[in-house]
């Protein structure tokens, strides 16, 4: 079986939006910390950063989600790196993927709370939901066009090229 080709903007595009969302996250966690006394955001209507953010949404089992984030980018910033795309088999690529499924089901928990609960947008939120999601669709397309994922067929290409 010939193995398909290396796409790395896949990678880079993660790798981006990883260290995007590292940045709002921080932020955000920054915010939580400090009483969202600096939060740059609107406070009335249907944007209401400061309504999100307080919520009883915006902590999960006493964690703040800010901090979830925080900790979701720096390990998908360690993911996206290329040393970890280069790695043989497909141990890293199953975790990698796991984890970016994890963020995705927490932005769609959280787009439920904030449309449905909250009755509330918070933009910031929105930039890191956003990112997460193109953090996913970008770690699909780049282990779909990477290296077979089953370890097996690894080995198999491996002892058919020597």
């Amino acid at each position: 079986m010939a193995e398909q080709p290396n796409a790395r903007w896949p990678g880079l595009v993660g790798t981006v939006a990883s260290i995007a969302g590292l940045g709002i996250a921080g932020y955000l966690t920054y915010e939580h910390y400090t009483g969202s006394s600096s939060l740059v955001c609107s406070d009335k209507g249907i944007v209401n950063c400061l309504e999100v953010t307080t919520s009883t949404y915006s902590k999960v089992a006493g964690v703040p989600v800010a901090v979830l984030g925080l900790i979701f980018f720096v390990v998908m910033l360690i993911l996206q790196l290329p040393a970890m795309w280069n790695r043989p088999g497909s141990a890293i690529r199953r975790v990698r993927m796991a984890w970016a499924v994890v963020g995705l089901g927490t932005v769609v928990y959280l787009l439920y709370a904030e449309l449905f609960k909250i009755d509330a947008i918070c933009l910031w939120c929105t930039a890191v939901h956003v990112l997460t999601f193109v953090v996913f669709v970008s770690t699909v397309f780049a282990t779909v066009s990477t290296f077979p994922l089953d370890d097996d067929l690894d080995m198999a290409h491996r002892e058919e090229a020597a």
